[in-house]
C-alpha cells in the first residue's frame, strides 16, 4: 500500500545551461508529492497506518521546506533543474523517512519530475 502527502513551496532559480528564458532569474510555486510504501503498522500510535501523516509533515518541513522555501535554489543545488531538485530532496529524505517510495516535483501546473525507489534498482 502507498500513502501520499502534498507540500508546496516557493523558490527561484536560474538554469545556467538553458538556451531559453529559463537562463534568466525566475521563480516557481513548486508542489511536492511524497509517497511512502509499506505495511500497516500493527502497534504503537500509528497502528493501522503506514506512517502518521503528521510525522511525514514534520520531517518534510524540517528536511526540505525549511531549506528550500523562498530561497534562491542556485545557492543550494548546482544547476537546479526540476530533476536535480527532486534528486536532492530524495537524498535528504531517504535516511529519515522509512518507506520512501516516490517523489513527484511539480515545477508548473503541467511539468514535473518523478523519482521512484525502483529507479535505483
Amino acid at each position: 500500500m502507498q500513502i501520499r502527502k502534498l507540500f508546496r513551496f516557493e523558490a527561484a532559480h536560474v538554469l545556467p545551461y538553458h538556451l531559453g528564458k529559463c537562463a534568466r532569474p525566475h521563480g516557481h510555486s513548486y508542489r511536492l508529492e511524497v509517497a511512502l510504501r509499506g505495511p500497516l503498522q500493527s502497534d504503537g500510535p500509528a497502528r493501522g497506518m503506514i506512517e502518521d501523516f503528521d510525522t511525514v509533515r514534520t520531517i518534510v518541513h524540517r528536511e526540505i521546506l525549511d531549506a528550500l522555501d523562498h530561497m534562491p535554489l542556485n545557492d543550494i543545488i548546482d544547476n537546479p533543474t526540476c530533476e536535480r531538485i527532486v534528486m536532492w530532496i530524495w537524498e535528504r529524505l531517504l535516511p529519515v523517512l522509512p518507506g520512501l517510495d516516490e517523489l513527484v516535483l511539480w515545477e508548473t501546473a503541467t511539468s514535473c519530475a518523478v523519482l521512484r525507489k525502483s529507479d535505483f534498482h
